[in-house]
């Protein structure tokens, strides 16, 4: 389950590179959900976690951050 849902996420990474003045805004890989709401404040909306380990996504204004439990593990510029 792990890994089809890790597939599923990895086939939205096809998103364009960021711009290094973008990056600086962008949640780094293993911060903590509490970090990215002290950075970010509160996404427009927080999908329900998927699958085994649980994936949660956080959608912010231009950008979705995945989590895992409670780590981000990557971040997708929409």
């Amino acid at each position: 389950m792990r890994a089809l849902a890790l597939a599923l996420i990895f086939s939205v990474f096809a998103a364009a590179p960021l711009a290094a003045q973008d990056r600086s805004q962008i949640p780094q890989r293993g911060a903590t959900m509490a970090r990215v709401i002290e950075s970010l404040g509160e996404p427009v909306e927080r999908l329900a976690a998927v699958g085994d380990p649980p994936i949660t996504r956080w959608r912010y204004n231009g950008f979705t951050v995945y989590f895992e439990y409670d780590r981000v593990l990557h971040t997708v510029v929409r």
